[in-house]
């Protein structure tokens, strides 16, 4: 450890209160336990899950994360080592049922809403981004397999899935066949006894080989013979690391193996594997999930479970930095802010830019918590209203965030944790500080799962045609009736007003020119889709804030004493700091998403580094 450097700077708090709050204010989670569902959950039981939580990531998974970065994973023969301490604490994870919590309860899950799921994919995250990556995408092959597989291959398959002795993937990529997955070669062969053997290779495998969990079910994706060209000709496979007997037990060893993991600039101990399926020559062992060539459609179930997981790691990632920088600020001392006694040297925490840096970052975590945890509760009350209508008007406004939670909250939490190496100052560009960690595992996340230009790309192409643009038009008269509660909030609240009210317009204008343009000319809808994703998220974010502010507010002048003081003072000092110095961004993109594309096709393709 370097002289002058606090070391208490890697502690870790799980942010149990901010999340309490936003699921009461944003989330509406005793509305959510209000559905037939979710009857036997309560707010205060959820609460008290929270605590335990919040104390089993702080003391157990919190602890892991240093070491996963420096000692990484290896492969060898095929079998994917982690640290010791992932196994521990992966074990404990099994036991303490975390795993199931909000899972099925035909298949021994705890039928906890999924606001709850995503409130532990969140404390996952921030305790350790590489082991979480396992649990993340297991209960994204559980949501795939309960919605699509039989009713025998979920018998089989889901109880350990959903206990978390069995891990899942899934197997998409190919080195030809990166985000253009139609392109994908993997072959899957009919047997008379009605399996497969799948033939090919796949990379970027998250968590495709380990032993951390006693079997490994990789839902891979593979053509069939005969099967059309593109992705209409794609089907889905079940493919067990080890096949599983007519009595649960274990059976031999599928064919296929890791051949390799990826030396990634982060992430370092999640085995990111490259995968040979069929490498005897015999075939790894396959079961069809659902129809032949229905395989794509299938994946895109666990590719949106996945996408809102991804947009938490930003949160995640966000949330971590910040508590970093935050402790170093109050322990680091240098130079002398304004009215400081002479010859002392203050913690940089009294310096108005240092502030200006926090500030931003607790901005931002409250919003892309807000908004996640808003998408979450949508999900919940599409799947579980007892009203078509609600429903579908939820399953609508879902779709509509999804690209927004991936796509802004990871580009942000890129941002947050590159701002919070700025915090720390030259100690933060060194790896003792654990800072660069941060930024090193944020990186991946705007690339996971589509990247960020596709989900921009999703938005204006598929989002907002959505019932010929009344989903979005929905949302943006949402946010305007809004003004009329702002409008008797008090002068505290006069900047958010004014700052929403102006973004809302810049949003509502960049809308009907893409709307209008796009369909003319579709490049020109595209060359705008990232900066109006960008405009996106920072207006709802903004808007989000506002309604966390109105309720510590309420909360404050009703002398509550579920939450502390200072944190309640806290959110209203955070939405009006984004209104005014955040917010703003969004009206700034107005420019960019009107542009159209002829500048980006001005240069000749071998131009650009002329």
């Amino acid at each position: 450890m370097r002289r002058g450097y606090p070391a208490a700077m890697s502690d870790f708090r799980s942010p149990t209160d901010d999340i309490r709050l936003v699921l009461r204010e944003i989330s509406d989670i005793e509305g959510i336990c209000d559905l037939p569902a979710f009857e036997h959950v309560d707010p205060d039981t959820i609460d008290g899950v929270l605590d335990e939580l919040g104390r089993f990531v702080s003391e157990v998974v919190a602890p892991t994360n240093r070491i996963g970065d420096e000692q990484g994973c290896s492969v060898a023969d095929g079998v994917v080592t982690v640290p010791d301490e992932f196994k521990k604490a992966w074990d404990q994870y099994v036991a303490a049922g975390w795993g199931a919590i909000s899972q099925d309860p035909d298949y021994g899950g705890g039928g906890f809403p999924g606001a709850v799921q995503t409130v532990l994919t969140e404390l996952l995250a921030t305790a350790n981004r590489a082991w979480s990556m396992g649990p993340m995408l297991t209960l994204g092959a559980v949501d795939a397999l309960h919605t699509f597989a039989d009713e025998g291959q979920k018998e089989v398959f889901l109880p350990r899935m959903v206990s978390a002795e069995w891990s899942g993937t899934m197997n998409l990529t190919e080195p030809q066949a990166g985000s253009d997955v139609g392109a994908l070669t993997t072959k899957a062969v009919p047997r008379d006894d009605g399996t497969y053997r799948i033939f090919g290779s796949k990379i970027f495998i998250t968590f495709g080989e380990h032993e951390l969990a006693e079997n490994i079910i990789q839902l891979v994706l593979a053509r069939t013979p005969d099967s059309p060209p593109g992705t209409k000709g794609i089907s889905l496979f079940i493919v067990p690391k080890f096949l599983v007997d007519d009595d649960g037990s274990l059976g031999e060893r599928n064919d296929y193996m890791c051949l390799s993991v990826e030396h990634k600039l982060g992430l370092h101990a999640s085995p990111t594997c490259v995968m040979s399926y069929g490498e005897s020559g015999d075939g790894a062992v396959g079961y069809l999930v659902g129809e032949e060539n229905q395989g794509m459609r299938y994946m895109f179930k666990m590719m949106n479970n996945a996408r809102l997981g991804v947009g938490v790691e930003g949160l995640a990632v966000s949330e971590r930095a910040l508590q970093q920088a935050a402790a170093f600020a109050q322990e680091r001392r240098q130079g002398r802010a304004v009215g400081a006694p002479a010859g002392e040297q203050s913690p940089i925490v009294d310096h108005a830019d240092v502030r200006r840096m926090l500030l931003t970052m607790r901005a931002y975590t409250d919003a892309m918590r807000c908004l996640l945890y808003l998408n979450a509760a949508t999900v919940d009350v599409a799947r579980h209203h007892p009203d078509p209508d609600v429903c579908l008007a939820a399953s609508e406004r879902a779709e509509l965030l999804t690209p927004i939670s991936k796509a802004w909250c990871t580009d942000i939490g890129v941002e947050m944790a590159s701002l919070g190496i700025q915090v720390h100052g030259g100690y933060g560009y060194i790896e003792e500080t654990g800072a660069a960690q941060h930024l090193r595992d944020a990186r991946i996340s705007p690339i996971y799962e589509g990247t960020n230009g596709i989900q921009a790309m999703d938005l204006v192409g598929r989002k907002l045609p959505m019932r010929a643009g009344a989903v979005m038009g929905d949302l943006i008269a949402e946010i305007r009736a809004f003004d009329a509660v702002l409008a008797v909030a008090g002068d505290e609240f006069d900047s958010i007003r004014s700052n929403l009210a102006d973004s809302v317009a810049a949003l509502a204008e960049a809308t009907q020119w893409l709307m209008a343009n796009g369909l003319d000319n579709p490049n020109d809808a595209l060359a705008g889709a990232t900066p109006y994703l960008r405009m996106f998220g920072q207006v709802v974010g903004g808007w989000l804030l506002a309604r966390l502010a109105l309720g510590s507010r309420r909360r404050l002048d009703a002398g509550e004493a579920h939450f502390e003081t200072g944190m309640l003072e806290g959110k209203i000092v955070a939405a009006r700091f984004y209104a005014e110095q955040l917010l703003p961004i969004a009206r700034a993109q107005l420019g960019a998403v009107t542009a159209g594309a002829d500048d980006l096709f001005a240069l000749a393709a071998d131009g650009f580094s002329a």
